[in-house]
């Protein structure tokens, strides 16, 4: 049997590429199938609330390079665990899975294609183990999912992050300054590691090396020694200092959303190598500007494929499953097996072994 109506839904932090994703879903559902397309607004939080609108070759034409999600997202709209404020202020906690599933099949949908990283394909593992048809595709610019390559939202990223070292190094180098740029990743260094390599930064630092800040000392004054009294250092937000506390916080995210919300490492930072070196110290916090913007040409024809190839398997019924890039391939892998799980940085990982091997210092007692 032919799809007649399918769904599709982002969730988590927005980043480049969802919309290339959409209008690959839209294109193939309704070109390949002849099937309508129902956008779910605001993540889960629409599948809750009934939120949504048909999408069509016509509303999803001029997307392909813009940045975020036509449909909307959230990091906070959990169905199996939403929060809401009572009237008397405090927080409730409510399990709305049972409500999200019957507007699904009151939507009268063959499948939901759930778009987002980590913990929004958890969720959309979790209906799935409810009879809801899920196929999930992989978003996340940490690149930080299990079984896939890369995640598309992740070069666009890097590509960002590696233009901000450019600049970084013109102003460093000219006031001879310690430059520090604090990009994101919670958990995983990818964007800070590739960025840093391909921007040319002296330190990297990331989560899966907790930092001994003598060895990045050493590493400046050598520079300066050596006639370079300057330096860059790229930093992931989730970065800690050997010994010290697991990370930086900035604040407290709101109450309905329940996480910690990272940032300041940058600065910490900069302020421990004031103490030690006569050098001014500059720290750069990339924030929201990696997620947002035009995607890539590579997260552009990756989120395309995985959209199709998505349709393509529920076409197929094969439901359960992630589409993913096992280079050149898209393929798909049983949401079993990566729901809920990280993808660190491996310690012999390749990009650290390189790292090293040109002299780039990671916190650690190497160069």
């Amino acid at each position: 049997m032919s799809l007649k109506r399918v769904g599709i839904i982002t969730g988590g932090g927005d980043c480049s590429g969802l919309n290339a994703v959409i209008r690959a879903v839209v294109r193939a559902a309704i070109i390949q199938e002849g099937a309508k397309v129902i956008g779910i607004e605001t993540g889960f939080e629409g599948l809750i609330f009934n939120r949504t609108q048909e999408l069509t070759i016509r509303s999803t034409r001029d997307i392909l390079t813009l940045g975020g999600t036509i449909l909307g997202t959230t990091n906070k709209g959990d169905p199996f665990s939403y929060r809401e404020i009572g009237a008397d202020g405090s927080m409730v906690i409510h399990d709305y899975s049972e409500k999200a599933i019957d507007v699904f099949n009151a939507l009268d949908l063959d499948c939901l294609f759930v778009v987002g990283g980590e913990g929004t394909l958890e969720l959309g593992y979790k209906f799935y183990r409810r009879g809801v048809p899920v196929i999930g595709i992989p978003k996340t610019i940490d690149n930080d999912l299990h079984k896939t390559d890369y995640t598309f939202g992740f070069q666009t990223a890097v590509q960002v992050a590696c233009d901000a070292l450019d600049r970084l190094h013109t102003t460093g180098k000219s006031h001879q300054r310690v430059m520090i740029l604090e990009v994101m990743g919670r958990n995983a260094g990818w964007i800070a590691l590739e960025a840093g390599i391909a921007g040319g930064a002296h330190i990297i630092l990331i989560p899966e090396i907790p930092y001994n800040l003598e060895y990045v000392l050493n590493k400046i004054r050598f520079r300066e020694r050596g006639g370079s009294p300057f330096s860059i250092i790229m930093l992931a937000e989730g970065a800690s200092e050997e010994g010290g506390s697991a990370v930086v916080t900035e604040a407290a995210e709101t109450r309905l959303q329940g996480v910690e919300k990272l940032g300041g490492v940058g600065f910490y930072l900069a302020e421990q190598i004031t103490k030690h070196i006569d050098l001014e110290v500059r720290c750069t916090v990339l924030g929201h500007i990696q997620r947002g913007g035009s995607p890539c040409s590579f997260d552009r024809t990756l989120g395309t494929r995985l959209g199709a190839y998505a349709v393509e398997a529920a076409a197929n019924h094969e439901f359960g499953i992630m589409v993913a890039l096992k280079t050149p391939d898209i393929i798909s892998v049983p949401l079993a097996k990566l729901a809920g799980k990280v993808r660190t940085i491996p310690q012999d990982h390749q990009l650290i072994r390189t790292a090293e091997s040109i002299g780039i210092n990671l916190g650690r007692d190497r160069y």
